[in-house]
């Protein structure tokens, strides 16, 4: 009989691009694999790579108590007839509903995969105080296992009491292809191009990157652009609106090209990449930009730190901090040589420490230790 694996992740398109390569790994090797996350579109794709997907109804926010609720019993309802051997749960939401419905059905073979802390951490509202109590009883689990992508986030959870040094195990984001992300020189063009692979939210650093080139304009403007390259209109909290957005933006200076299904040709067309983010897990663009030899900056902030070593392959600045930040960006402006040596730098952190195989093989030794209990 096949062994059961099944993920639950809030929604569909940020499974694909995160963890679908555990997913195909698993089948490869005769597990059967479900999903259970929230379809936006994406299901069939899933479905077409022999993983089996349930709808459950995640709510894009987490204000709506009623809408939780029915989120937490589908979840329970469906493990309680799946009978998974082993539990996946991605995300925060993800992990606090699956860790939730997996003790109501009795279930001890989890594993939380935290890809950062976000807003649970940075805000300090009643939604807040809420999903600390829920955290209580969906974390406080002698069985379960905890993956975590950076010590910041670590140190967090051992202060909540959730994990102890055994359930503990710190794997660097969720992997790169090194082949599909392959080494590029950076392409000779009138202007350079300093790239923000990110959603438009300000808790990215997005407010701070537009003042910083406003900094920088005067003396660059048709000699450098600033490419915003992601989704905007979120519903997060903290997500710009489209019409803010243009506001922003200066014609051949600050531009935006959306969401890119396919970002490899967009790293390979820039030559800095930037991520002023108040805080990650650890960040997939970062290590996309790594991946491809791209100097980065970004903040001295958990998740993003551990994709630079300072004055190696890119700078690190203060959060939110402006001046600091369009300092940054201008030393790798002006110095051609700088941007060669610390892309060479990112190639070679990207080999040694965020590689799929890596992740992949990390991760199911989690799962082996799970199936002898």
């Amino acid at each position: 009989m096949k062994k059961k694996l099944a993920y639950i992740v809030n929604v569909d398109w940020f499974f694909i691009s995160h963890r679908l390569p555990l997913a195909l790994h698993a089948i490869k090797n005769g597990w059967e694999v479900y999903v259970l996350t929230k379809d936006t579109g994406k299901r069939k794709e899933l479905e077409d790579k022999g993983i089996i997907f349930i709808d459950i109804p995640f709510g894009r926010t987490t204000t709506n108590p009623m809408q939780e609720l029915r989120c937490l019993l589908a979840i329970r309802r469906e493990l309680k007839q799946i009978k998974p051997d082993v539990i996946h749960n991605v995300t925060w939401k993800g992990c606090l509903w699956g860790g939730i419905a997996a003790k109501m059905v009795g279930n001890h073979h989890v594993v939380n995969a935290l890809s950062g802390l976000g807003s649970v951490v940075i805000g300090d509202g009643m939604v807040n105080k809420i999903m600390g109590k829920l955290a209580d009883v969906a974390f406080r689990n002698d069985y379960a296992h905890f993956i975590f992508q950076n010590p910041d986030d670590i140190a967090w959870f051992k202060r909540q009491k959730y994990v102890h040094d055994n359930n503990i195990h710190l794997i660097k984001g969720s992997g790169i292809d090194l082949n599909s992300f392959a080494y590029k020189d950076a392409v000779l063009k009138d202007k350079l191009k300093v790239l923000f692979p990110a959603r438009m939210l300000r808790d990215k650093g997005l407010i701070e990157l537009i003042d910083a080139f406003r900094i920088l304009q005067l003396k660059y403007e048709g000699k450098v652009e600033l490419v915003l390259a992601g989704s905007c209109g979120d519903a997060n909290k903290t997500a710009v609106t489209e019409e803010e957005l243009r506001r922003m933006l200066v014609d051949g200076y600050i531009t935006w090209i959306g969401n890119q299904k396919d970002m490899y040709p967009v790293y390979c067309d820039s030559d800095i990449v930037v991520l002023p983010s108040y805080r990650e897990g650890l960040p997939k663009s970062l290590i996309e930009a790594c991946a491809v030899g791209r100097p980065i900056v970004t903040t001295d902030v958990p998740g993003c730190r551990e994709c630079v070593d300072e004055g190696v392959n890119g700078y690190l600045v203060p959060l939110k901090s402006v001046k600091e930040l369009a300092d940054a960006i201008e030393k790798l402006i002006l110095s051609s040589e700088d941007r060669r040596i610390f892309g060479i730098a990112s190639r070679k952190k990207a080999e040694e420490e965020f590689s799929i195989k890596n992740v992949i093989e990390r991760t199911f030794s989690i799962y082996e230790i799970l199936l002898r209990k």
